[in-house]
C-alpha cells in the first residue's frame, strides 16, 4: 500500500479594507473557491469567523510526497499572495502530517 500524505496550511489573512462581514465574505469565498478549482485541493474558514477583518483559512492536499505536498503548498500561497493582494497574509503555517 502506497504512504498518504497530508499537506495542512494554516493562513490567517488580513483584509484592511473589510468595513463589515459581508465585505470580508466576499473576498473570502471567491479566495476559496479559486483555491479549490486552481489547485483541487480542500480549503476552508475555519476561525475568526466573527471578524471583520481577519480570516483564519485552512488548505489541505493529499500526495505520496512530503516534498510535493510542502511545494504544493508554497505555490498556492504564492498564488494568493499574487492574485489577493488585498488579503494580506499576516501568519503562515505549513504542517505535513
Amino acid at each position: 500500500m502506497a504512504k498518504s500524505v497530508i499537506g495542512l496550511c494554516e493562513l490567517e489573512l488580513y483584509i484592511a479594507h473589510a468595513i463589515s462581514l459581508k465585505d470580508k465574505r466576499m473576498v473570502i469565498k471567491s479566495l476559496l473557491k479559486r483555491v479549490h478549482n486552481q489547485f483541487n485541493v480542500g480549503a476552508s474558514e475555519v476561525d475568526l469567523l466573527d471578524s471583520p477583518q481577519s480570516a483564519l483559512i485552512a488548505i489541505v492536499c493529499v500526495s505520496n510526497s512530503s516534498r510535493h505536498a510542502h511545494s504544493m503548498l508554497q505555490k498556492i500561497i504564492n498564488w494568493i499572495e499574487s492574485n489577493y493582494p488585498e488579503a494580506m497574509i499576516a501568519n503562515e503555517q505549513i504542517e505535513i502530517i
